[in-house]
Protein backbone atom coordinates (compact mmCIF):
# COMPACT_ATOMS: atom_id res chain seq x y z
CA UNK A 1 0.00 0.00 0.00
CA UNK A 2 1.44 3.35 -0.60
CA UNK A 3 3.18 4.86 2.93
CA UNK A 4 1.76 8.31 2.13
CA UNK A 5 5.77 9.32 2.58
CA UNK A 6 8.82 8.49 3.49
CA UNK A 7 8.84 10.60 6.60
CA UNK A 8 11.34 8.41 8.41
CA UNK A 9 13.82 7.27 5.30
CA UNK A 10 14.33 10.42 4.04
CA UNK A 11 13.26 12.99 6.39
CA UNK A 12 10.70 14.22 4.23
CA UNK A 13 7.31 14.50 3.06
CA UNK A 14 4.82 14.56 -0.05
CA UNK A 15 3.11 18.36 0.02
CA UNK A 16 -0.09 16.57 1.31
CA UNK A 17 -2.66 19.13 2.74
CA UNK A 18 -1.86 21.40 6.06
CA UNK A 19 -4.27 24.27 6.86
CA UNK A 20 -1.58 26.73 6.19
CA UNK A 21 -2.00 25.67 2.67
CA UNK A 22 0.95 23.95 0.32
CA UNK A 23 3.58 26.69 0.11
CA UNK A 24 6.96 25.88 1.39
CA UNK A 25 7.33 29.31 3.14
CA UNK A 26 8.46 28.80 7.01
CA UNK A 27 7.04 31.71 8.43
CA UNK A 28 4.17 30.95 10.85
CA UNK A 29 0.99 33.21 11.01
CA UNK A 30 -0.79 35.02 13.93
CA UNK A 31 -3.78 32.68 13.73
CA UNK A 32 -1.48 29.27 13.72
CA UNK A 33 0.46 30.76 16.46
CA UNK A 34 -2.98 31.00 18.27
CA UNK A 35 -3.42 27.62 17.45
CA UNK A 36 -0.12 26.14 18.74
CA UNK A 37 -0.25 27.96 22.19
CA UNK A 38 -3.86 26.60 22.73
CA UNK A 39 -2.38 22.96 22.11
CA UNK A 40 0.78 23.43 23.86
CA UNK A 41 -1.45 24.39 27.04
CA UNK A 42 -3.18 21.11 26.37
CA UNK A 43 0.60 19.53 26.57
CA UNK A 44 1.00 21.39 29.08
CA UNK A 45 -1.46 20.44 31.71
CA UNK A 46 -1.08 17.07 30.36
CA UNK A 47 3.02 17.20 30.94
CA UNK A 48 2.37 18.44 34.52
CA UNK A 49 -0.05 16.18 35.44
CA UNK A 50 2.07 13.45 34.46
CA UNK A 51 4.93 14.56 35.64
CA UNK A 52 3.84 15.93 39.49
CA UNK A 53 3.49 12.32 40.75
CA UNK A 54 6.91 11.13 40.34
CA UNK A 55 8.08 13.40 42.91
CA UNK A 56 5.29 13.53 44.86
CA UNK A 57 5.99 9.73 45.79
CA UNK A 58 7.14 10.51 49.07
CA UNK A 59 3.99 12.09 50.46
CA UNK A 60 2.06 9.57 48.92
CA UNK A 61 3.73 6.89 50.95
CA UNK A 62 3.99 8.82 54.25
CA UNK A 63 0.23 9.92 54.24
CA UNK A 64 -1.80 7.37 52.09
CA UNK A 65 0.74 4.31 53.42
CA UNK A 66 1.35 3.15 50.36
CA UNK A 67 4.12 1.03 49.58
CA UNK A 68 6.77 1.33 47.00
CA UNK A 69 5.22 -1.51 45.00
CA UNK A 70 1.97 0.39 45.20
CA UNK A 71 3.65 3.71 44.06
CA UNK A 72 5.06 2.04 41.16
CA UNK A 73 1.50 0.88 40.60
CA UNK A 74 -0.09 4.16 40.57
CA UNK A 75 2.44 5.74 37.88
CA UNK A 76 2.33 3.04 35.55
CA UNK A 77 -1.85 2.86 36.01
CA UNK A 78 -1.03 5.92 34.12
CA UNK A 79 0.96 5.01 31.12
CA UNK A 80 -0.44 1.62 30.90
CA UNK A 81 -4.24 3.02 30.92
CA UNK A 82 -3.48 5.79 28.16
CA UNK A 83 -1.69 2.83 26.40
CA UNK A 84 -4.96 0.59 26.39
CA UNK A 85 -7.31 3.92 25.70
CA UNK A 86 -5.11 4.76 22.29
CA UNK A 87 -5.58 1.18 20.83
CA UNK A 88 -8.71 1.44 21.47
CA UNK A 89 -9.55 4.90 20.15
CA UNK A 90 -7.51 4.17 16.98
CA UNK A 91 -10.62 2.18 15.36
CA UNK A 92 -12.41 5.58 15.21
CA UNK A 93 -10.43 8.64 15.57
CA UNK A 94 -10.36 9.43 12.13
CA UNK A 95 -14.00 9.42 11.78
CA UNK A 96 -14.45 12.59 13.81
CA UNK A 97 -13.52 16.47 13.51
CA UNK A 98 -9.88 16.97 15.12
CA UNK A 99 -11.34 19.16 17.47
CA UNK A 100 -14.05 17.64 18.47
CA UNK A 101 -12.58 14.58 19.48
CA UNK A 102 -10.00 16.26 21.19
CA UNK A 103 -12.05 18.56 23.24
CA UNK A 104 -13.38 15.56 24.35
CA UNK A 105 -10.47 13.55 25.08
CA UNK A 106 -9.30 16.72 27.17
CA UNK A 107 -12.71 17.15 29.04
CA UNK A 108 -12.16 13.50 30.53
CA UNK A 109 -8.62 14.46 31.41
CA UNK A 110 -9.75 17.74 33.42
CA UNK A 111 -12.46 15.31 35.06
CA UNK A 112 -9.57 12.83 35.95
CA UNK A 113 -7.40 15.65 37.38
CA UNK A 114 -10.04 16.75 39.21
CA UNK A 115 -10.84 12.87 40.85
CA UNK A 116 -7.17 12.95 41.57
CA UNK A 117 -7.38 15.75 44.47
CA UNK A 118 -10.29 14.14 46.00
CA UNK A 119 -8.39 10.63 46.08
CA UNK A 120 -8.70 9.40 49.54
CA UNK A 121 -6.48 6.20 49.47
CA UNK A 122 -4.75 3.53 47.18
CA UNK A 123 -7.74 2.39 45.24
CA UNK A 124 -8.86 5.48 44.77
CA UNK A 125 -5.70 7.21 43.57
CA UNK A 126 -5.24 4.56 41.29
CA UNK A 127 -8.67 4.67 39.88
CA UNK A 128 -8.31 8.21 39.32
CA UNK A 129 -4.81 8.28 37.77
CA UNK A 130 -6.23 5.36 35.34
CA UNK A 131 -9.26 7.94 34.39
CA UNK A 132 -6.90 10.45 33.62
CA UNK A 133 -4.12 8.55 32.36
CA UNK A 134 -6.67 6.81 29.24
CA UNK A 135 -8.08 10.25 28.20
CA UNK A 136 -5.51 12.14 28.49
CA UNK A 137 -2.85 10.27 26.47
CA UNK A 138 -5.34 9.98 24.05
CA UNK A 139 -5.84 13.58 23.75
CA UNK A 140 -1.74 14.34 23.39
CA UNK A 141 -2.26 12.16 20.77
CA UNK A 142 -4.76 14.44 18.97
CA UNK A 143 -2.66 17.49 19.79
CA UNK A 144 0.25 15.85 17.18
CA UNK A 145 -2.46 14.63 14.56
CA UNK A 146 -3.99 17.95 14.27
CA UNK A 147 0.45 19.73 14.32
CA UNK A 148 0.09 17.13 11.43
CA UNK A 149 -2.64 18.61 9.67
CA UNK A 150 -2.51 22.00 10.20
CA UNK A 151 1.27 22.54 9.25
CA UNK A 152 3.38 21.61 6.05
CA UNK A 153 6.47 19.78 6.34
CA UNK A 154 8.51 22.65 5.94
CA UNK A 155 7.48 24.08 9.00
CA UNK A 156 6.54 21.19 11.16
CA UNK A 157 9.57 20.90 13.02
CA UNK A 158 9.16 24.58 14.30
CA UNK A 159 5.28 23.87 14.96
CA UNK A 160 6.78 20.64 16.88
CA UNK A 161 9.12 22.31 18.80
CA UNK A 162 6.63 25.17 20.19
CA UNK A 163 4.40 22.48 21.07
CA UNK A 164 6.50 20.04 22.96
CA UNK A 165 8.01 22.85 24.84
CA UNK A 166 4.80 22.56 26.80
CA UNK A 167 7.70 19.93 28.45
CA UNK A 168 9.94 23.03 29.57
CA UNK A 169 7.01 25.02 30.81
CA UNK A 170 6.07 22.22 32.69
CA UNK A 171 9.28 21.53 34.52
CA UNK A 172 10.12 25.98 34.96
CA UNK A 173 6.40 26.70 36.55
CA UNK A 174 4.46 23.41 36.66
CA UNK A 175 6.25 21.29 38.49
CA UNK A 176 7.82 23.67 40.80
CA UNK A 177 4.63 25.24 41.78
CA UNK A 178 2.70 22.08 41.99
CA UNK A 179 5.40 20.93 44.77
CA UNK A 180 5.51 24.69 46.27
CA UNK A 181 1.50 23.96 46.15
CA UNK A 182 1.80 20.32 47.98
CA UNK A 183 4.44 21.99 50.09
CA UNK A 184 2.14 24.79 51.83
CA UNK A 185 -1.33 23.54 51.30
CA UNK A 186 -1.16 19.89 50.71
CA UNK A 187 -0.65 17.42 47.85
CA UNK A 188 -4.62 17.95 46.69
CA UNK A 189 -3.81 21.71 45.79
CA UNK A 190 -1.90 21.32 42.90
CA UNK A 191 -4.46 18.79 41.33
CA UNK A 192 -7.49 21.07 41.49
CA UNK A 193 -5.88 24.25 40.10
CA UNK A 194 -4.32 22.31 37.37
CA UNK A 195 -8.09 20.79 37.09
CA UNK A 196 -9.50 24.32 37.16
CA UNK A 197 -6.82 25.46 34.05
CA UNK A 198 -7.41 22.61 32.08
CA UNK A 199 -11.18 23.54 32.33
CA UNK A 200 -10.19 27.04 31.33
CA UNK A 201 -8.04 25.72 28.47
CA UNK A 202 -10.99 23.58 27.48
CA UNK A 203 -13.89 26.79 27.15
CA UNK A 204 -10.87 28.70 25.17
CA UNK A 205 -10.51 25.70 22.67
CA UNK A 206 -14.05 25.60 22.23
CA UNK A 207 -14.23 28.68 21.23
CA UNK A 208 -11.20 29.65 18.80
CA UNK A 209 -10.35 26.62 17.59
CA UNK A 210 -10.53 25.24 13.97
CA UNK A 211 -13.00 22.39 13.53
CA UNK A 212 -10.15 20.59 11.30
CA UNK A 213 -12.68 17.98 9.31
CA UNK A 214 -10.71 18.29 6.17
CA UNK A 215 -10.10 14.61 6.60
CA UNK A 216 -13.59 13.62 6.63
CA UNK A 217 -13.82 14.47 3.13
CA UNK A 218 -11.80 10.98 2.28
CA UNK A 219 -13.90 9.13 4.74
CA UNK A 220 -14.30 6.46 2.10
CA UNK A 221 -10.75 5.79 1.93
CA UNK A 222 -10.27 5.61 5.91
CA UNK A 223 -8.41 2.95 6.41
CA UNK A 224 -9.14 -0.07 8.62
CA UNK A 225 -7.50 -0.65 11.64
CA UNK A 226 -5.01 -3.45 10.79
CA UNK A 227 -4.30 -1.36 7.46
CA UNK A 228 -2.99 1.30 9.68
CA UNK A 229 -0.86 -1.56 11.70
CA UNK A 230 0.26 -2.99 8.75
CA UNK A 231 2.00 -0.22 6.84
CA UNK A 232 5.54 -0.73 6.76
CA UNK A 233 6.80 2.84 7.21
CA UNK A 234 4.33 3.09 10.84
CA UNK A 235 5.86 -0.29 12.04
CA UNK A 236 8.95 2.02 11.24
CA UNK A 237 7.51 4.90 13.41
CA UNK A 238 6.49 2.60 15.82
CA UNK A 239 9.78 0.90 16.39
CA UNK A 240 11.58 4.32 16.54
CA UNK A 241 9.18 5.22 19.74
CA UNK A 242 9.84 2.20 21.57
CA UNK A 243 13.68 2.77 21.20
CA UNK A 244 12.97 6.66 22.46
CA UNK A 245 10.84 5.42 25.50
CA UNK A 246 13.09 2.99 26.02
CA UNK A 247 16.08 4.58 26.87
CA UNK A 248 13.78 7.64 28.51
CA UNK A 249 11.71 5.76 30.92
CA UNK A 250 14.43 3.64 32.40
CA UNK A 251 15.20 6.24 33.83
CA UNK A 252 13.13 9.08 34.60
CA UNK A 253 10.59 7.17 37.08
CA UNK A 254 13.23 7.03 39.41
CA UNK A 255 15.91 9.85 38.92
CA UNK A 256 14.23 12.01 41.65
CA UNK A 257 14.45 8.94 44.21
CA UNK A 258 17.54 7.99 43.24
CA UNK A 259 19.51 11.86 43.20
CA UNK A 260 17.64 12.27 47.21
CA UNK A 261 18.98 8.31 48.34
CA UNK A 262 21.87 7.54 46.52
CA UNK A 263 23.33 10.75 45.49
CA UNK A 264 22.33 12.93 48.63
CA UNK A 265 20.18 15.89 47.31
CA UNK A 266 17.19 17.35 49.34
CA UNK A 267 13.95 16.78 48.95
CA UNK A 268 13.47 20.36 48.73
CA UNK A 269 16.01 20.44 46.22
CA UNK A 270 14.84 18.72 43.44
CA UNK A 271 12.62 21.42 42.12
CA UNK A 272 15.44 23.44 40.94
CA UNK A 273 16.50 20.42 39.18
CA UNK A 274 13.22 21.13 37.04
CA UNK A 275 13.43 24.55 37.13
CA UNK A 276 16.85 24.75 35.37
CA UNK A 277 16.33 22.45 32.89
CA UNK A 278 13.07 23.48 31.88
CA UNK A 279 14.59 27.23 31.74
CA UNK A 280 17.25 26.03 28.93
CA UNK A 281 15.04 23.61 27.09
CA UNK A 282 12.34 25.89 26.59
CA UNK A 283 15.19 27.54 24.52
CA UNK A 284 16.74 24.66 22.99
CA UNK A 285 13.59 22.94 21.68
CA UNK A 286 12.37 25.91 18.97
CA UNK A 287 15.77 25.98 18.05
CA UNK A 288 16.53 22.45 17.61
CA UNK A 289 13.02 22.43 15.54
CA UNK A 290 14.29 25.20 13.53
CA UNK A 291 17.26 23.22 12.99
CA UNK A 292 15.61 20.59 12.18
CA UNK A 293 13.25 22.45 9.26
CA UNK A 294 16.56 23.76 7.48
CA UNK A 295 18.65 21.16 8.04
CA UNK A 296 16.58 17.91 7.50
CA UNK A 297 15.14 16.17 10.57
CA UNK A 298 16.88 12.86 10.41
CA UNK A 299 20.38 14.35 10.45
CA UNK A 300 19.56 16.42 13.45
CA UNK A 301 18.01 13.44 15.26
CA UNK A 302 20.72 11.31 14.52
CA UNK A 303 23.29 13.77 16.16
CA UNK A 304 21.59 14.61 19.28
CA UNK A 305 20.14 11.08 19.96
CA UNK A 306 24.44 10.17 19.63
CA UNK A 307 25.29 12.98 21.88
CA UNK A 308 22.39 12.05 24.59
CA UNK A 309 24.37 9.07 25.33
CA UNK A 310 27.21 11.33 26.85
CA UNK A 311 24.48 12.32 30.12
CA UNK A 312 22.68 9.25 30.50
CA UNK A 313 25.82 7.73 31.53
CA UNK A 314 27.18 10.37 33.30
CA UNK A 315 23.77 11.28 35.48
CA UNK A 316 23.29 7.33 35.99
CA UNK A 317 26.85 6.85 37.89
CA UNK A 318 27.28 10.01 40.32
CA UNK A 319 28.59 9.59 43.46
CA UNK A 320 27.27 10.10 46.95
CA UNK A 321 28.15 13.31 47.68
CA UNK A 322 27.85 14.98 44.23
CA UNK A 323 27.80 18.70 44.57
CA UNK A 324 24.49 20.41 43.67
CA UNK A 325 25.70 22.50 41.10
CA UNK A 326 27.52 19.67 39.45
CA UNK A 327 24.28 17.74 39.45
CA UNK A 328 22.01 20.23 38.08
CA UNK A 329 24.33 20.77 35.48
CA UNK A 330 24.52 17.00 34.52
CA UNK A 331 20.63 16.77 34.40
CA UNK A 332 20.11 19.68 32.68
CA UNK A 333 22.14 18.19 29.81
CA UNK A 334 20.15 15.22 30.03
CA UNK A 335 16.53 16.79 29.81
CA UNK A 336 18.45 19.17 26.91
CA UNK A 337 19.08 16.08 24.97
CA UNK A 338 16.42 13.36 25.61
CA UNK A 339 13.93 16.24 24.85
CA UNK A 340 15.67 17.72 22.16
CA UNK A 341 16.02 14.50 19.96
CA UNK A 342 12.16 13.78 20.47
CA UNK A 343 11.09 17.44 18.36
CA UNK A 344 12.64 16.26 14.63
CA UNK A 345 11.87 12.43 15.81
CA UNK A 346 8.25 13.61 16.26
CA UNK A 347 8.21 15.43 13.24
CA UNK A 348 9.02 11.99 11.07
CA UNK A 349 6.86 10.07 12.73
CA UNK A 350 3.93 12.42 12.12
CA UNK A 351 5.13 12.58 8.85
CA UNK A 352 5.21 9.39 8.28
CA UNK A 353 1.38 8.86 7.64
CA UNK A 354 -1.24 10.02 5.30
CA UNK A 355 -3.89 12.64 6.44
CA UNK A 356 -6.99 10.44 6.51
CA UNK A 357 -4.83 8.26 8.94
CA UNK A 358 -3.61 10.36 10.98
CA UNK A 359 -5.29 10.02 13.99
CA UNK A 360 -5.40 6.51 13.98
CA UNK A 361 -2.01 5.97 13.54
CA UNK A 362 -1.07 9.01 15.92
CA UNK A 363 -3.43 7.31 18.73
CA UNK A 364 -1.65 4.21 18.28
CA UNK A 365 1.94 5.75 18.50
CA UNK A 366 0.91 7.11 21.47
CA UNK A 367 -0.37 3.68 22.77
CA UNK A 368 2.85 2.61 21.79
CA UNK A 369 4.58 5.52 23.45
CA UNK A 370 2.59 4.69 26.84
CA UNK A 371 2.63 1.17 26.68
CA UNK A 372 6.66 1.11 26.49
CA UNK A 373 7.11 3.53 29.10
CA UNK A 374 5.23 1.41 31.50
CA UNK A 375 7.56 -1.62 30.24
CA UNK A 376 10.78 0.64 30.78
CA UNK A 377 9.70 1.63 33.83
CA UNK A 378 8.86 -1.83 35.14
CA UNK A 379 12.01 -2.83 33.56
CA UNK A 380 14.23 -0.51 35.50
CA UNK A 381 12.50 -1.15 38.62
CA UNK A 382 13.27 -5.01 38.72
CA UNK A 383 17.16 -3.84 37.37
CA UNK A 384 16.63 -1.70 40.47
Amino acid sequence: MPTGSHGLRRGRMSSEGSAGGKARDCRITGREWLLLLLLAAVQLTHIVDFMLVMPLGPVYMREMGLSPGQFATVVSAYTVAAGLAGLVAARFLDHFGRKSALLTMYAGFAVGTLLCAIAADYATLLAARTVTGAFGGVAASLVLAVVGDAFHDSRRGTATGVVMSAFSVGSIAGVPLGLLLAEHFGWQVPFLALGGLSLGVLALALLVMPPFREHLSQAHAHAGYWEVLSNPNHLRAFALMVALVFTTFSIVPFLATYLVTNVGLRQDELKFMYLCGGLVTIVTLTWVGRLSDRHGKLRVYRLIALVTLAPIVLVTNLPAGTSVPLVLLLTTILMVTTSGRMVPAMALITASSLPRQRGSFMSLNAAVQHLSSGLAAAIGGMML
